[in-house]
């Protein structure tokens, strides 16, 4: 290691485990702070209109977005937001609801009907502005003609568990709603609408984000019934009835004119903030990629596979470094377990480096919520295997039966921060902490 890079955080030859999960923490940490919205939504605000100000959105985020724009609003404002439950802040002028997600319930379905009554009798001197986050697919519920709220929910759990990818999801949400997939554009009349959105998708698609109601979509009904078919997921009589409607179809964009939609925060720039706080404890890092899908398991036998290749023979870097990635994977359950996306992952990281020393690892959700259950995600150490398997832990047996949660439960790494009132997807930060000696490798 050159000298002139040692830092407090770097020992001559690397880092004890807890010093190892504090620095990793305090990557997440920054990466999260990039993507706060009382960072991210001033500078994006429109001016003022002539007429009213109508505040709307849905969200993760939606009502610290809602929060941030009303301290820096010089004018009257007013409106409804809705966020997961947990997840509200207080507002003044703007009315804050809060539903369920990752399956959408009746609190949704009231609070997105006492949203859109704030959009009547609009006129083209007022504006409307929209905030969107990620969770606004499940939150914001308008089932279509015939569909029951029942319907919808059986149709969310099949597809969480069904391995989809978030782009195939949300193109099934879009065309089982009668506000996502630009339908919302309808209800605005002649008022001018401005989104802002912190994107939570890898490529950060607008369409995508939040099932994007405010934006002409792309996508047709037969792509949503092909997703059902593709993922072998089961819809009830009345939802495949209405996707064989024409009714079904969405707005596209010859019909849809001029949108003024904003990313104000994106997975990229998480990861940046995240390489700048690693530069600062005297790291480099490597972002492989701030759009990763696949499999969670799968993706986490790759990042295995490179950070074994850069310890063993310093490529494509040298270490001590630091790899970053981002995006959304998904998972497949296949047993009885616990545990979101992210937790999946490091436990098939673990599995995958089978004790591999000098490497460590964070894989946490940026909303604070790794899937259903109450922690972000966890972190994992060189000797998270042996432990666990000296405590009657297998690790194998826990991918087997989906059970992420509970192993990294059991080890006590799991990573605890509560809501973050923000999202911009999955966050995972592998420390590679030294090269390994020639003798090593050739042993």
């Amino acid at each position: 290691m050159d000298p002139a890079k040692t830092s407090a955080d770097i020992s001559a030859y690397g880092l004890t485990s807890a010093q190892a999960a504090n620095l990793l923490r305090r990557l997440f940490d920054a990466a999260v702070a990039s993507a706060l919205p009382a960072h991210c939504v001033p500078p994006a605000l429109p001016a003022p209109p002539k007429g009213r100000t109508i505040v709307i959105g849905a969200g993760k985020a939606a009502a610290a977005m809602a929060r941030a724009a009303e301290q820096h609003w010089t004018g009257p404002l007013e409106g409804t937001v809705l966020t997961r439950y947990g997840h509200g802040v207080a507002c003044d002028r703007i009315e804050v609801r809060e539903a369920g997600h990752p399956v959408p319930d009746m609190a949704g379905v009231t609070a997105t009907a006492d949203m859109l009554r704030h959009l009547d009798d609009l006129t083209s001197n007022d504006l409307v502005l929209c905030l969107l986050s990620g969770g606004a697919s499940s939150l914001l519920v308008a089932p279509p003609p015939g569909v029951a709220l029942e319907d919808l929910q059986a149709l969310s759990r099949s597809m969480l568990n069904s391995g989809a990818t978030i782009a195939q999801m949300n193109c099934v949400r879009k065309h089982v709603s009668t506000v996502a997939g630009g339908r919302l554009i309808r209800h605005v009349g002649p008022a001018r609408l401005v989104t802002l959105a912190i994107s939570d998708v890898p490529n950060d698609d607008p369409a995508v984000i939040a099932s994007g109601p405010t934006l002409p979509d792309p996508t047709s009904r037969q792509d949503a019934i092909a997703v059902l078919q593709q993922t072998g997921i089961q819809p009830s009589p009345a939802i495949r009835a209405w996707l064989e409607s024409e009714e079904s179809e969405t707005p596209k964009p010859e019909s849809c004119g001029k949108v003024d939609f904003r990313l104000i925060a994106n997975p990229q720039m998480a990861l940046e903030a995240a390489a700048d706080a690693a530069a600062v404890a005297g790291y480099s890092t490597l972002i492989l990629g701030s759009a990763l899908e696949g499999e969670a398991r799968e993706v986490a036998v790759v990042h295995a596979g490179i950070a074994r290749q850069v310890r063993r023979y310093g490529q494509p870097v040298t270490a001590p470094c630091i790899l970053l990635s981002g995006g959304e994977t998904s998972v497949t359950v296949r047993g009885g377990g616990r545990g979101g996306r992210n937790c999946e992952f490091l436990l098939s990281l673990t599995h995958a480096l089978a004790g591999e020393p000098g490497i460590h690892a964070l894989a946490a959700d940026t909303d604070g919520i790794d899937g259903t259950e109450d922690n972000a995600g966890a972190t994992m150490a060189p000797d998270t295997l042996s432990c666990a398997e000296a405590a009657g832990i297998s690790c194998s047996h826990a991918l087997a039966a989906s059970d992420s949660y509970g192993f990294f439960r059991s080890a006590g790494t799991l990573v605890v921060t509560g809501p973050t009132l923000t999202n911009v997807n999955d966050f995972r930060a592998i420390l590679i902490e030294r090269a390994v000696l020639d003798k090593e490798t050739s042993a």
